[in-house]
């Protein structure tokens, strides 16, 4: 089992955290992935470590020439990508015009919010059929004579350059989408952003000098991916049943807990929706039957992720099954 997060090791750390990495333009986000976990494995080795990393998975494509906020798990944390499937996320991009903008430019650009009807480009990974996708904010920070620099937020999965083409049309000058910056995926934004070639340089502190202070600036527990899921508490003694893929049963349940209060979430859109008790729509923060709850030990160290199937209160049965195992 592991330790408290604020009280690992830097080898432990590495084995179970993420990076806030900031994708440069070139790579792909797979290759990206490559070179870090090539970098950790290497460092880990040559400091002696018990540990290894053997998988880094990323937090959603980004293509080579797309940059920003590409979180990086680690070693175990890997096991955490699926939370960031469908997490909202957040661009910045060049909407390039085909001609002068028009006058009214931001009030068209505004009647994009909301639902929308995409098929996926040729390129895509995914099956192109048609499907909506909701725009949540979109606006024009700045403008010039061909091009206005927009800000998104939507829903996982949009296709930001259909959305420019799109524009384009509906704008009657035709355009194409320009550069294009990620500023935020599910809980993690442009605030604290990581360079490659920072880690890389907080690596060989560890290594070279003794000093994990870079290390531990550069990366976090991985319990941070899970900020924006309700959590479950259990006794160590479920955590252990748990490690050897026992469910949790209502025994071993010692609280139940909404999400961070300061974290944005990151809640699947196909998760069952809390309600008050006035019947309105809760904040998704709330467990309910079906949704995706993180488990902890009393010491903050995460367990597992599972679907909340029983009653945290009930004196039996089980209260959440497992989806991935974090230990």
């Amino acid at each position: 089992m592991r330790g408290p997060p604020a009280e690992r090791s830097p080898a432990d750390l590495l084995a179970f955290g993420v990076v806030n990495l900031d994708k440069p333009p070139g790579p792909s986000a797979h290759q990206v992935a490559g070179w870090i976990r090539e970098a950790t494995a290497d460092a880990l080795a040559e400091a002696g470590a018990s540990v290894t990393v053997d998988r880094v998975a990323h937090a959603g494509t980004l293509d080579p020439k797309v940059t920003g906020s590409l979180p990086t798990l680690l070693g175990d944390a890997a096991r955490l990508a699926r939370v960031f499937d469908d997490a909202t996320k957040e661009y910045v991009a060049v909407l390039e015009l085909h001609g002068p903008a028009p006058a009214d430019l931001e009030s068209v650009v505004a009647r994009f919010e909301g639902p929308l009807y995409q098929r996926p480009p040729r390129k895509s990974a995914v099956r192109r059929e048609r499907r909506i996708r909701e725009v949540y904010e979109l606006g024009v920070l700045e403008r010039e004579h061909r091009r206005a620099l927009l800000r998104v937020r939507c829903e996982s999965g949009t296709y930001i350059r259909k959305l420019c083409h799109d524009l384009g049309l509906a704008l009657g000058t035709g355009a194409h989408m320009g550069d294009l910056r990620r500023v935020g995926t599910g809980g993690f934004d442009d605030t604290d952003l990581v360079s490659m070639e920072t880690f890389v340089d907080a690596l060989a502190f560890w290594v070279e000098d003794d000093d994990p202070e870079p290390l531990r600036e550069v990366v976090d527990p991985a319990e941070r991916v899970l900020s924006g899921l309700p959590r479950v508490i259990i006794a160590p003694s479920a955590a252990r049943e748990v490690a050897e893929g026992a469910p949790v049963y209502a025994p071993g349940v010692l609280d139940v807990r909404p999400a961070a209060a300061d974290a944005p979430g990151v809640v699947t859109g196909d998760d069952p929706v809390a309600v008050d008790e006035d019947g309105d729509a809760d904040d998704g923060t709330v467990p309910v039957d079906g949704q995706l709850v993180a488990c902890y030990t009393p010491d903050g160290a995460a367990v597992c992720l599972g679907r909340l199937v029983g009653d945290p209160d009930g004196e039996s049965g089980t209260v959440v099954d497992l989806e991935r195992v974090l230990v």
